[in-house]
């Protein structure tokens, strides 16, 4: 090998290493023909809270929109607000991260999130049930997410 070979040899693994790295960490956990949603990050913004999701789509065939009934629970376990997340669309085993800011919440009181259910999912090739049957939900975050 040529003196060239040895530096390009560490750049060509730590690039690899990059773009494995977030289907790496999202599957931690087999995810299986369902859908998995995480909640990645909780910060707060300019009068609202940002909500951060790392979501995966584990069927083999896209997932043209989904959207989930979502309900955000204070520290004392009371409903704060029911409302939807539109992931958009989810190709097959990507990983794909989603933002929703919140207005007019504090992320120091967000208790739990709740996914209620998928309010629409379009997935032609899928079974009506794509979004909804197995998904499975958890949080790198203090907050607790449930589904």
């Amino acid at each position: 090998m040529t003196r060239h070979a040895f530096r390009l040899f560490p750049l060509a693994a730590l690039a690899a290493a990059c773009l494995t790295a977030p289907a790496a960490m999202a599957q931690d956990t087999p995810i299986g023909k369902n859908v998995m949603v995480e909640l990645n990050t909780v910060k707060p913004g300019e009068g609202a809270c940002a909500l951060t999701f790392l979501v995966i789509n584990g069927h083999d065939k896209p997932i043209e929109k989904a959207v989930y009934e979502t309900v955000l629970f204070n520290a004392d376990g009371q409903v704060d607000r029911l409302t939807l997340f539109d992931f958009g669309e989810l190709p097959p085993g990507r990983p794909r991260v989603r933002q929703f800011s919140v207005p007019g919440l504090t992320c120091d009181n967000i208790g739990r999130v709740l996914i209620n259910g998928a309010h629409a999912c379009n997935a032609p090739e899928l079974d009506e049930s794509a979004c909804s049957t197995g998904l499975q939900v958890n949080s790198r975050t203090e907050v607790e997410v449930v589904g």
